[in-house]
């Protein structure tokens, strides 16, 4: 059965130049990337990912870590992936979310830590159900970004939205 899986990868794998060796080590899913982007997390953004762990005394911590305010890397790779049995196949290869219980060849055993904080820091997040799956790939991406047509949609029409375009140069004959 087709599914689709958030994949996010977090400020500290693009701190540490990880993108590239976190998107081969997926590419050994065989899974179709259907969205991709880079996002600046807000704050609010970040508390809705994590709105699960709001009540746990590390929530503030790991709301920061996702913005990057740990780094001077304040973004994330943003991802998702179809195909048959995507979720499992992702969350195998990221391994334990702690990454000192994550077998060591995986994305987390490889790459990831945890601060003297106490926060993890494992480079990756990955869907962990198929509910959390769509509630998180509706939460960082619209519909018009995925390839596929994941969810129900309904058009609607806006009328005075206003949108950002490239403008032209000043001096620049484009």
């Amino acid at each position: 059965m087709s599914q689709a899986v958030l994949i996010l990868i977090k400020p500290d794998g693009l701190k540490k130049s990880l993108t590239g060796n976190i998107l081969t080590r997926l590419s050994e899913t065989k899974l179709e990337i259907v969205a991709a982007k880079m996002v600046r997390v807000s704050k609010e953004l970040a508390e809705e990912h994590y709105k699960h762990l709001k009540d746990k005394p590390f929530f503030g911590d790991i709301v920061m870590y996702l913005q990057g305010q740990l780094y001077d890397r304040k973004k994330v790779m943003a991802l998702v992936y179809w195909g048959k049995d995507a979720i499992k196949k992702c969350r195998d290869l990221a391994g334990a979310t702690n990454p000192e219980e994550a077998d060591p060849t995986s994305i987390r055993g490889s790459y990831g830590r945890i601060t003297t904080i106490g926060v993890y820091e494992n480079a990756i997040h990955v869907s962990s159900n198929e509910p959390e799956a769509e509630r998180e790939i509706k939460l960082w991406f619209a519909p018009a970004e995925v390839i596929v047509d994941l969810y129900p949609v309904k058009e609607i029409m806006q009328k005075e939205v206003i949108n950002k375009i490239w403008a032209k140069r000043e001096g620049k004959n484009d």
